[in-house]
């Protein structure tokens, strides 16, 4: 599994990029190789004031559901809409093309870590 170096990492696996004036947030490969098959995700609202560290999504699998927490303070701009017909994507490529939602950022979370971080915590 490799942990891009272009983004930063929450404990409990959501992992944040900076995208121009908005932010990517989607789960690790660490988190989706846990999670096992994903097979359902609820997204949240367009629109939706959130706070760091809030939960604002879940990621069901046939495993067990997880929240997903969000790693900034700010206003969600977009959502990926393709997950809600095809979660899967999750599995298939959790750091791209299976992002969960895009956010306008006031404030990141204070705890979020680098690469090298979230890979010793998680070794």
């Amino acid at each position: 599994m490799t942990t891009p170096t272009d983004r930063q990492y929450m404990s409990s696996h959501e992992w944040i990029k900076e995208d121009g004036d908005v932010s990517v947030v989607g789960i690790t490969d660490f988190a989706q190789d846990q999670l096992g098959d994903v097979v359902y995700v609820e997204l949240p609202e367009v629109g939706r004031q959130v706070t760091a560290g809030e939960t604002v999504a879940v990621v069901e699998s046939v495993k067990t559901a997880s929240d997903i927490y969000s790693p900034a303070t700010g206003e969600i701009v977009e959502v990926n809409d393709a997950l809600s017909g095809s979660p899967e994507l999750i599995n298939e490529g959790a750091l791209e093309g299976g992002w969960l939602f895009k956010i306008r950022v006031d404030s990141l979370s204070a705890d979020l870590m680098d690469a090298a971080s979230y890979d010793a915590a998680n070794n």
